[in-house]
């Protein structure tokens, strides 16, 4: 059992030292993705409702 917390632990500081904080530019592009991914839930789950209403 401690040995495989040990392994554990180094496999995790491994990982640690090759994470990086994004860049402004990365940072950007993650939140522009991510509202254009609501946006086009939200669009589908309108569009859904708007479908349903006009059936029933």
């Amino acid at each position: 059992m401690q040995r495989k917390i040990k392994s554990f632990f180094f496999q995790s500081l491994r990982v640690w030292r090759v994470l990086k904080r994004p860049t402004k530019k990365e940072y950007f592009t993650i939140s522009k993705v991510s509202a254009i991914g609501i946006l086009v839930l939200g669009l589908i789950g309108f569009i859904f409702s708007i479908l349903i209403k006009s059936f029933v």
